[in-house]
């Protein structure tokens, strides 16, 4: 019988498979478009678009179930305020699967999965912001230290 074989298993245990798509869901959501092998993205397309469907929802209890799984309180306020407003006429088929060639290292093939209607400017802006404040920190420091000088 196929009972309860509705996911691919991945050669790892349940929890490390939660922790492994929850933490790719957060990272989908936050850059908005991520390379990964096409497996994985195929599989990640599911829970992607649930989290989008609980955030079209809006009541506590979506809310709660989402901030359960992804465990990251910036991500689900993204994802209840911009992307729940962006795709409130868009019933399902948040996410795009693009196939990416193959892997350098193991010939694994790849896909680029994105949301659909995505920000452009969404991917990697954390990381500018990140830059910008330690080159901050930097300058100021560099100040201090002439002016004790």
């Amino acid at each position: 019988m196929k009972h309860g074989d509705a996911h691919r298993r991945f050669n790892m245990p349940k929890s490390q498979r939660r922790a492994l798509f929850a933490n790719l869901t957060n990272a989908l959501l936050t850059h908005e478009q991520i390379t990964i092998t096409l497996p994985r993205a195929k599989e990640l397309r599911t829970f992607a678009e649930s989290m989008i469907t609980y955030a079209k929802k809006g009541d506590l209890n979506s809310r709660r179930l989402a901030l359960s799984f992804l465990r990251d309180k910036e991500v689900v306020s993204k994802l209840f305020s911009v992307l729940a407003e962006r795709y409130k006429e868009r019933n399902g088929g948040y996410t795009r699967v693009v196939k990416a060639g193959y892997r350098y290292g193991d010939c694994a093939p790849m896909a680029i999965i994105e949301l659909v209607d995505r920000d452009v400017n969404a991917k990697g802006i954390k990381d500018i912001e990140r830059v910008k404040a330690e080159k901050a920190a930097a300058e100021a420091a560099a100040q201090a230290e002439n002016a004790a000088a």
